[in-house]
């Protein structure tokens, strides 16, 4: 089958399994295909967990895997679309474990990444690509699916309807006017996190220059309980630790309430984008050009290329675009005074 269509199909399934960043990029996809296809049944296999979150999204048939199942999972899957067949297939997903879960995917069009991005053999499972590109952001890479399918548009919509029980939760905690930092302090790679002394003298900055409300947000891991209770101890103000507390949507609705939040390459600097909320983003590790949240580069410390010659000997031009740098003490090059100083700027601009 030719690419771009000649005419809207009856049905796009997206497999994007994880992670929840990622996820959330594919929101504004869903968006787009809405408003150009109305009448397009559309239907997205996720992750358990990321379901969580972008179930909240209306007109869309969701089918959760749960990854941590294996082959259960995959054979489950088989088994909910036995005898279903999709015209197109979006295979946003480059991780083997995503490229076995198309098999159980019957479409006419299985649309991959090109063949130079199309990692973990992604190529294999599918028989049309996007326009080959290098070095763009995820989510531009993401919007490569739709023009391939003739759809121009750009469509930057996130509107997630939030529960009630979500923003209740957000109003608890910030019930006024006063500006208020959330502090996501962890990403799931260990190396990518700050030093919870750091984050502690950017929270009392804040409180003392700002007059804000400071709330640490995170989830129910060791290591995130551990650096909530750890920058509690190093803060010389009070705080409010939430860390472990919430559901995803209860994060949403409080980073919708939020005037900044500060964290590292992880979910939230995008769901905060979801909401509109600026990110001070901390990246070292990672190239904030890639995955930084899209539309708060200006306030992102970029540290990587600093990185990249401090621990690669070479700029980062010089590394593959998905190069990451998850080295011991790389985020450290971040300084305290480099993300009050982007507070201040931000704050300062704001009407």
């Amino acid at each position: 089958m030719l690419l771009p269509l000649a005419e809207p199909p009856r049905s796009v399934c997206i497999l994007r399994l994880s992670a929840i960043g990622d996820t959330c990029h594919v929101v504004p996809i869903v968006r787009t295909l809405q408003q150009a296809w109305p009448a397009t049944q559309l239907t997205w296999i996720v992750g358990k967990t990321e379901a969580r979150l972008v179930s909240l999204i209306e007109g869309v048939e969701f089918i959760t895997v749960d990854k941590r199942a294996s082959l259960a999972g995959l054979r489950a899957l088989h088994a909910r679309l036995r005898g279903r067949r999709f015209d197109v297939l979006l295979h946003m997903q480059l991780a083997l474990r995503a490229s076995l879960a198309v098999l159980a995917v019957a479409a006419d069009v299985k649309l991959g990444f090109d063949r130079a991005r199309a990692r973990e053999l992604q190529w294999l499972f599918t028989n049309a690509r996007i326009a080959p590109h290098a070095r763009e952001h995820v989510l531009d890479s993401f919007f490569g699916f739709l023009a391939a399918l003739g759809l121009r548009e750009r469509l930057l919509r996130w509107d997630l309807p939030l529960p009630p029980a979500a923003r209740m939760y957000a109003a608890r905690l910030v019930p006024d006017s006063q500006p208020t930092l959330v502090i996501s302090p962890c990403s799931s790679h260990p190396r990518r996190n700050w030093l919870a002394e750091r984050y502690a003298a950017v929270a009392a900055h804040a409180v003392t220059r700002h007059g804000m409300r400071v709330i640490l947000a995170g989830g129910r891991s060791a290591l995130e309980q551990q650096m909530g209770a750890d920058i509690e101890r190093a803060c010389a103000t009070a705080l409010v630790n939430q860390i472990g507390q919430d559901t995803l949507p209860e994060l949403l609705a409080l980073l919708s309430r939020a005037a900044v939040l500060v964290a590292p390459d992880s979910g939230p600097v995008h769901m905060a984008t979801m909401v509109g909320t600026p990110v001070v983003g901390l990246y070292a590790a990672t190239n904030p050009a890639r995955s930084g949240p899209y539309l708060s580069g200006r306030w992102c410390i970029d540290a990587y290329p600093q990185a990249a010659r401090t621990f690669r000997g070479c700029g980062p031009d010089a590394l593959p675009w998905t190069h990451k740098i998850e080295e011991p003490g790389v985020m450290d090059l971040i300084g305290v005074d480099q993300v009050t100083a982007k507070i201040d700027e931000l704050l300062g601009s704001r009407p």
